[in-house]
């Protein structure tokens, strides 16, 4: 996956999912403070699952990378990698929804397939186990 960009392109890809994560954070209200690093994990150049602290001290999953940048309680999931898998259902449940009230609507529709789209393949990333018992020994 990551075997043909270079270290310091994957730093770099690293820090550029991190302050998109930070950016959209704001742009939702919440003001991050800090990333739970042991907990978080990357895909180079795939996505991202950040755990993030809020100056409020609530906690969130954070997803970025390419994909629709999206966040949730962090007790949606127990780990990294369960946040993927949540993630995918609710983009699945979120295109349903937007395919069963708004099926005129060109770009919901177009909206609707890219969230189906990226959902199989964040299940795809859930379900294979080389990833995650890479990660974890990272």
């Amino acid at each position: 996956m990551s075997e043909q960009l270079t270290e310091q392109q994957q730093s770099e890809w690293v820090r550029n999912q991190f302050q998109k994560a930070n950016e959209y954070l704001a742009s939702k209200g919440i003001l991050p403070d800090q990333v739970v690093v042991k907990e978080s994990r990357y895909l180079v150049p795939l996505v991202a699952v950040w755990r993030i602290k809020s100056q409020d001290r609530k906690e969130y999953w954070v997803l970025t990378g390419d994909l629709p940048t999206d966040h949730m309680a962090l007790s949606g999931a127990r780990d990294a990698k369960d946040a993927v898998r949540a993630f995918s259902m609710h983009w699945q449940l979120k295109a349903q929804q937007i395919l069963d009230t708004q099926p005129g609507d060109k770009t919901q529709v177009d909206f609707a397939n890219l969230l189906i789209n990226r959902a199989h393949g964040l299940y795809d990333l859930f379900d294979n186990e080389a990833i995650w018992q890479a990660q974890q020994s990272a």
